[in-house]
């Protein structure tokens, strides 16, 4: 089964149409995208209906061939998910691609929210049965969060029941160009997701319901080339960050050097973090200030920001300021 990991590790997750890619297993070998990163193999949005069950044949076609490869060489494997469209789907697919459970970290679950969490849960708990090594990342981007009168009220009981599995997921993802399509919203490069009001609201309430417990990663940019695109995408997380995203969905290669650069952390932040955890709660004030004393650090209310700090070092290292 695949080797356990954590939210953290999820990073930069590239989108990948699952039919017709089988070149992508070459290129995983041949290294040819920046590292780190994961892999989602997607059988939802990107493929109409009729396509489906072709794109799942190749789905194993293209698995069996990572498989082969990562069995006779040694290459950067990412974290591989899948992208299903229901929960039927899921135990289909978690049952035909079990004999490559080695590579296929586990499932993305879309539009999870009140009409489908059920169904998804008690998939998950019987899945954790017969395949207890896969992990799973719902999407929260379903319209019916929307409504105002009940999204607290139903994001809450979301997360009630999300917590009776809460050992099987990995990551809670929102769909920014989802829940933009419901409000008939895009944004310009020059705009970030937080630009668009009614969308940032409902993400920030997101973030606000489930990042005290688990990693919750930020919305995908949509622009990879012409004037402004890095910019843009530093910007927006740059927001991400400082409003508890961690990690972000992209659609191309050249996105991810720009998401691993911005998880990185300021060595100021890497100092404070090690000196927090480190503390000494019995011989010292839990209060001081830091090294350059241009800020204060306190035990009791940065303890939690400071583990974030650390698990991000670990993950993407530490900027050279």
């Amino acid at each position: 089964m695949s080797q356990k990991h954590n939210g953290y590790e999820v990073g930069a997750l590239m989108y990948c149409p699952a039919y017709s890619h089988r070149a992508i297993a070459q290129a995983l070998l041949q290294e040819q995208y920046p590292s780190p990163f994961s892999l989602a193999f997607c059988l939802e949005d990107t493929l109409p209906d009729a396509m489906v069950k072709d794109a799942e044949r190749e789905l194993f076609q293209v698995l069996r061939q990572i498989s082969d490869n990562a069995a006779n060489h040694s290459f950067y494997l990412p974290l591989i998910f899948i992208r299903i469209r229901s929960p039927w789907q899921l135990k289909a697919l978690a049952a035909a691609y079990s004999p490559f459970s080695h590579i296929l970290q586990g499932f993305i679950l879309p539009k999870f929210f009140i009409e489908n969490s059920m169904d998804y849960i008690r998939a998950i708990e019987e899945l954790s049965i017969a395949y207890p090594g896969y992990c799973y990342m719902p999407i929260f981007e379903s319209p019916s969060m929307i409504d105002l009168a009940s999204r607290y009220e139903n994001l809450s009981l979301v997360k009630r029941q999300l917590d009776s599995v809460s050992d099987k997921i990995l990551n809670i993802r929102v769909g920014g160009n989802d829940l933009s399509h419901a409000f008939g919203l895009r944004r310009r490069v020059s705009d970030t997701i937080y630009d668009l009001k009614p969308v940032a609201n409902l993400l920030i309430d997101i973030v606000a319901t489930f990042a005290p417990q688990y990693v919750v990663s930020g919305p995908v940019w949509e622009y990879y080339a012409g004037e402004g695109w890095q910019d843009g995408l530093r910007k927006e997380l740059s927001l991400d960050l400082l409003s508890g995203f961690i990690g972000k969905t992209v659609i191309h290669p050249r996105q991810i050097p720009v998401v691993n650069q911005m998880l990185q952390v300021s060595p100021g932040d890497y100092e404070d973090a090690q000196r927090i955890l480190a503390w000494n709660q019995e011989n010292q004030l839990l209060v001081s200030a830091n090294a350059d004393a241009t800020r204060m650090n306190e035990y009791n209310t940065h303890f939690n920001w400071a583990n974030k700090i650390l698990q991000l070092a670990r993950v993407y290292g530490v900027r050279d300021d």
